[in-house]
């Protein structure tokens, strides 16, 4: 074989290959874009989206698939496509770019009519402009032409140039003023008609940083109306929040008297719910949903779900048709659902803020109404102590809580008789103090038998107690009755820690202990009284357990046995001296914390 020969092979196969080569990197790509159409036709979560896609999908598969296998087999292995198959490829081939039309007329994939419209409009209005332009620099010219003229023709041939000269002049300098009102006047007729989605999404975002920083509904619907119409343009807008009663009612906007107030439960708004974005009130959406809410003379156009974190419905924006009855696009819509989901986080934090709001406000009205009951128990205790010649007496009742359930009373039974009382309620706080009361007020109401008949006095209390109590309410209590003549001391221990009694001039404490039953356990209950003979010096104290059950930071109670201990060391004190070093005791062991409530009742026979 000749070098020609084999030249001429080598071109037929490089040829050959470099054909094989573009059919393949041809037919990939479009390998590539089937299989990049099918992937987002699966992989994309919106119903919506993923409906519009499955359109073009199958436009595709089915316009273009029959194409592309009959051109591959002709291409790769010569196949000879008859009339026939041609002409059913062909038929079939018009699927892709009508299910393009399809998708965008039917579904709105891209806002086409609205960008034709605003296109026409602007070469129009373009190139209408340059017209005029153009026909103004005419006519200047002509003008220029005719002025110069009558003086031109009396020149000679040497002034020509000059003519040219002046011309050329006069041209460049309408050639630059021409450019300059060109240049200025296009610019404004772009933004006249190409700015206004550019100005929309630039006061939508900057809705969106407002609505972050709102804390009222009020001003919150007053942001929503005000950036919405001047970004959108609607023919009438209606903002509804949810009220207090869980029901949207009209915040902003123009009001529409068919709907000032839907309920949340609303049959018709559980799919806008569902669907959880800006939707166009059409064949798409809910038959009854519009006639259900709006009345038909202010159709609405678009309807915007406002939902917090849970997809709770908390607010709706209402839009009708917008004033350049062009239909809202998808960017309109996009940046609409940005503006819901950060009004619904606003509405999150103006709820969060009105409750911590109420608390606070329920806070300190609890706290007001706490002092008030304070004062009021304050007043229960004793304001005047009566007059004993022959015994000192002081009491005191420190509250772990603004209120509590101890307390003590000197009661006058007549003169020269002193009824002394200590009780300790099952219970602190409010509770308590409201029992406590209660135990208080049957005393005073019959303390006057008790001169004649302590047991009788304390069993009708007691029956009084469990009557108007529950099963588990109860109460100690040491009822003292003090002959100021004799210095005899009756009392009755209703099962209440046991006073001591401190002799003059002993290192020991008498114990006085308990004589019956707790008060309010058991209807049927009786009671003992015990005499004592006190003499001048000997001190007697009356306490709850506030006292000995004062802990430190160990855990360790102050105990009957620290009371004791500083009793006997300080009982030749006064007895309000010896009150308050007694309260100091405790309070220092215990770091100043008090766990329970504190009542002290401190007397001493004097001579």
């Amino acid at each position: 074989m000749s070098s020609g020969d084999n030249s001429q092979s080598i071109l037929v196969l490089k040829i050959r290959y470099g054909r094989l080569s573009v059919l393949f990197f041809t037919y990939g790509l479009l390998v590539l874009g089937f299989i990049s159409l099918i992937w987002n036709a699966r992989s994309i979560t919106s119903p919506d989206a993923r409906r519009k896609l499955r359109v073009i999908l199958w436009g595709t598969l089915v316009g273009v698939v029959p194409a592309v296998l009959a051109l591959g087999a002709s291409d790769f292995f010569g196949f000879h496509i008859t009339i026939l198959v041609g002409a059913t490829v062909a038929a079939l081939l018009w699927l892709f770019p009508l299910s393009f039309a399809y998708a965008v007329i039917k579904h709105r994939v891209l806002e086409i009519p609205v960008l034709l419209r605003r296109s026409a409009r602007y070469l129009l209005v373009q190139r209408g402009f340059l017209l005029l332009l153009v026909l103004v620099s005419v006519a200047v010219t002509s003008a220029f032409a005719l002025f110069f003229a009558r003086y031109l023709q009396s020149l000679t041939v040497a002034a020509v140039p000059f003519g040219i000269a002046l011309g050329t002049i006069f041209g460049t300098v309408l050639l630059w003023t021409g450019t300059r009102v060109h240049h200025d006047v296009g610019r404004r007729i772009d933004r006249a008609f190409f700015r206004s989605a550019y100005d929309a999404r630039v006061i939508l975002e900057d809705l969106v940083d407002k609505t972050r920083t709102a804390t009222q509904r009020s001003e919150l619907a007053a942001l929503l109306e005000h950036h919405l119409k001047e970004a959108l343009q609607p023919s009438w807008l209606t903002v509804y929040l949810e009220d207090s009663d869980n029901r949207l009612s009209i915040a902003a906007g123009d009001n529409i008297p068919h709907s000032q107030i839907i309920p949340t439960n609303e049959p018709a708004l559980e799919q806008l719910v569902q669907h959880g974005e800006p939707w166009d009130v059409t064949e798409e959406a809910p038959e009854n949903l519009a006639d259900a809410l709006f009345t038909p003379e202010l159709p609405p156009d678009c309807l915007v779900p406002i939902l917090d974190r849970g997809a709770r419905l908390t607010g709706l924006v209402v839009l009708g048709v917008r004033r350049s009855e062009e239909s809202y696009s998808a960017e309109d819509k996009r940046l609409l659902a940005l503006v819901a989901s950060e009004t619904g986080v606003a509405l999150e934090n103006i709820r969060l803020g009105e409750t911590i709001a109420e608390r606070i406000e329920a806070e300190r009205r609890a706290a007001q109404e706490m002092e008030f009951a304070r004062q009021v128990q304050m007043k229960l205790f004793p304001q005047k102590l009566p007059a004993m010649r022959t015994l000192e007496y002081t009491g005191v009742c420190l509250p772990a809580k603004t209120v509590g359930g101890d307390f003590y009373d000197f009661l006058e039974l007549r003169p020269g008789r002193l009824g002394i009382v200590l009780a300790d309620i099952a219970g602190k706080g409010v509770p308590g103090a409201l029992l406590m009361a209660n135990l208080q007020a049957n005393l005073r109401s019959q303390y006057a038998m008790a001169v004649d008949d302590l047991p009788r006095l304390l069993t009708s209390v007691n029956r009084l107690f469990f009557q108007n109590t529950d099963d588990a309410s109860y109460a100690t209590m040491v009822f003292a009755d003090y002959n100021d003549r004799s210095r005899l001391l009756r009392y009755s221990n209703c099962g209440h820690l046991p006073p001591l009694l401190v002799r003059a001039g002993e290192t020991d404490v008498e114990r006085l202990h308990s004589t019956c039953m707790v008060l309010g356990m058991f209807e049927a209950w009786q009671s003992e009284v015990t005499e004592v003979m006190l003499a001048p010096g000997d001190t007697l104290v009356l306490y709850t357990d506030g006292i000995t059950e004062a802990e430190n930071g160990i855990g360790e109670e102050f105990g009957e046995s620290r009371l004791v201990k500083t009793l006997l060391g300080l009982s030749q004190l006064p007895v309000e001296q010896l009150k308050n070093a007694i309260v100091n005791a405790v309070r220092q062991f215990s770091g100043g914390e008090q766990g329970d409530d504190i009542t002290l009742v401190v007397a001493r026979c004097v001579a």
